[in-house]
């Protein structure tokens, strides 16, 4: 049977805008509606149409779905477009958060790739509560791993390496430090991020996704592939 025929129709997305806490205009593609809300956060060689595929699969499991384009990407504007790696990202995905609350989400998580994982852990350590579940590929948070409290879903290569080194190790040690409830998965290969769509875990990374998402607990231990 053709699993296909089950989805819901691919519509174009509604191109929406919003302004963040600190004057910044951000834009983004906004797919299908519903009480619960997913903000897509990309990474730093993506943008928001990146998320196509995601969010369609997002959309056919029942969630209102808005990919955003951080400052400086597109026509999204804001203090520090000029320099992202150091521009207040989580200001833009906490104005996602509030432009779905203002169409009718009554809880929203996000979902941040690299870059936008960082980002998003940032917004969620900045406004305790307005992010329901997060879930961070590729991603090892800034800050304080006691002061994300949010519910949340790690996802990692385990060759997953930067001009530094391999990444896990670091995300490791944050993990243990992070307070529950979390859960960490590794799989194998070495695809970073969102390039993980891209590679024979595309599957299973979704499959993950939309679990914690819908999942009555989130709390867990590490887990491999």
């Amino acid at each position: 049977m053709d699993n296909r025929a089950q989805a819901s129709p691919r519509l174009a997305p509604e191109l929406v805008h919003f302004p963040t806490q600190d004057d910044g205009v951000i834009y983004g593609d906004l797919y299908g509606s519903g009480e619960r809300g997913v903000v897509l956060a990309h990474g730093g060689r993506f943008d928001k149409q990146s998320w196509k595929e995601q969010a369609q699969a997002l959309v056919d499991a029942g969630y209102q779905v808005l990919a955003i384009d951080f400052r400086g990407y597109g026509e999204s504007k804001g203090p520090g477009q000029d320099d992202v790696g150091s521009a207040p990202l989580h200001h833009d995905v906490l104005g996602g958060v509030q432009f779905l609350r203002t169409r009718g989400a009554k809880s929203v998580s996000v979902i941040g790739g690299s870059m936008g994982g960082s980002a998003s852990a940032k917004a969620a350590m900045a406004a305790p509560g307005e992010i329901d579940r997060l879930i961070l590929l590729g991603a090892t948070p800034d800050g304080p791993p006691e002061d994300l409290k949010t519910a949340k879903l790690y996802i990692m290569t385990r060759d997953d390496s930067s001009g530094s080194g391999p990444r896990l190790p670091g995300l490791q040690a944050h993990f243990a430090r992070a307070p529950e409830p979390k859960e960490l998965i590794v799989l194998d290969g070495s695809a970073h991020a969102q390039f993980m769509f891209e590679s024979e875990n595309a599957g299973r990374v979704m499959q993950e996704i939309l679990r914690f998402l819908s999942a009555e607990g989130t709390a867990g231990e590490p887990r491999s592939k």
